[in-house]
């Protein structure tokens, strides 16, 4: 049917647990899509890294997350686990989650008002780049959308402490384009799809940048260019989307292969 997403006709097939609530089923069929169309692209670190998404109407406040032990490739609405601010598992689960994915998307998702969905990657452009003093620099298509949009956090080590919540809040403030220093990517949204077009725009362009890297210097892009790119982005904007009609377009995909 026109219009209806992906993922609800993806996962047609499944009973929905009895007493869970349409926004909870709806929540969990998209975000199994959007691990489904992570795999199809790559973006996978065997059973590493996380795509978290808030619940919106539960009470108390909870977020989904991929059981640890499954592949991308295996993460469907039935098996996604449900935990609050403080790792709870909520209405059980067969599978525990990893407490290194945990400590930071807990942050965001309790720190950041509009932080609905929060994506972490370690593709290796993106790991390339974050490992680089120079960080992302402007001169590429993709990196000048992002002027004025990507954020860096200092290497702390595996993300098990909770006490470094606050800090990464503070390096993150507003921007939903993340370098996380020495690690990877991450970014963040008011949806899958908004969280996905950020991540999507800054891992072509660490790819982009790794790629030019060896070919020696790259040409730079005058600022006021990157500004104009940066206003010009629409696929960040709302009005225009904020990246839905790419992500449906995604998981159509992803999910017939």
């Amino acid at each position: 049917m026109k219009n209806e997403p992906s993922s609800q006709s993806a996962f047609a097939s499944l009973t929905r647990p009895n007493g869970m609530s349409d926004a909870e089923w709806a929540a969990r069929c998209e975000l199994a899509a959007c691990y489904r169309a992570f795999d199809y692209l790559g973006w996978t670190e065997l059973i590493y890294n996380h795509i978290t998404l808030r619940v919106a109407d539960a009470r108390p406040p909870a977020f989904l997350i991929n059981p640890f032990g499954l592949h991308y490739s295996e993460v469907t609405p039935l098996n996604l686990v449900k935990v609050d601010g403080l790792g709870n598992i909520l209405g059980g689960s067969d599978y525990p989650i990893n407490p290194a994915g945990f400590t930071v998307h807990a942050a965001l998702h309790q720190g950041l008002p509009g932080a609905h969905c929060v994506m972490h990657t370690h593709t290796t452009a993106g790991v390339a780049v974050a490992c680089s003093a120079a960080g992302l620099r402007s001169d590429n298509f993709y990196s000048a959308q992002l002027q004025e949009r990507v954020a860096y956090h200092d290497f702390e080590g595996v993300t098990v402490h909770a006490d470094e919540g606050p800090r990464l809040l503070n390096s993150i403030g507003d921007r939903k384009a993340v370098i996380l220093r020495n690690h990877g990517l991450l970014s963040w949204g008011g949806s899958i799809p908004e969280a996905f077009t950020y991540l999507w725009t800054l891992n072509r362009a660490c790819e982009i940048q790794l790629a030019t890297s060896l070919m020696g210097p790259s040409l730079a892009i005058a600022p006021e260019i990157t500004a104009k790119c940066a206003r010009d982005a629409l696929q960040f904007d709302p009005a225009y989307g904020a990246g839905r009609d790419v992500f449906e377009a995604l998981t159509r995909i992803a999910l017939k292969a």
